[in-house]
């Protein structure tokens, strides 16, 4: 299927890693003193982080990559319609076998949505859970 160079161009320049978005959370995860992995690529998923002593990971996703329902991420392409909205079903399929494995293995998941990051902290939930599980095991 023929595609229009525009878009191409414009799809090619879309950043899988180490986006505005990620780069916002890392600031806030240093910030918050936490040691971080980034883009930890020997797990399931390649979680954008992992605070390993808490067993804790971060995934930041792109609202409209991953379906959220959000209106960024309702937004429907007006070409090759049946494409992406396949593209983003399996998208959103592997986001939650990968959180399955992840817990699995002991890990705690978050998903910070692109949409939710205009805050200028860490939000709170997130930062008490690595706290708690942090507090568990120096407890241990």
């Amino acid at each position: 299927m023929p595609t229009d160079p525009q878009r191409s161009r414009t799809m090619a320049a879309v950043r899988s890693r180490d986006t505005a978005p990620e780069r916002k959370v890392q600031q806030w995860l240093k910030a918050a003193g936490f040691r971080v992995q980034h883009d930890v690529k020997r797990l399931p998923g390649r979680p954008d982080f992992v605070v390993p002593a808490a067993r804790v990971a971060i995934f930041v996703h792109g609202c409209w990559w991953h379906g959220h329902d959000c209106p960024r991420g309702a937004r429907i392409p007006k070409s090759n319609r049946t494409y992406w909205l396949r593209k983003i079903h399996r998208n959103a399929a592997r986001d939650r076998r990968v959180t399955r494995e992840l817990r699995a293995m002991g890990y705690s998941v978050w998903t910070l949505w692109e949409c939710r990051l205009k805050r200028d902290a860490l939000p709170a939930r997130l930062k008490r859970a690595i706290e708690k599980r942090l507090a568990r095991r120096d407890h241990s």
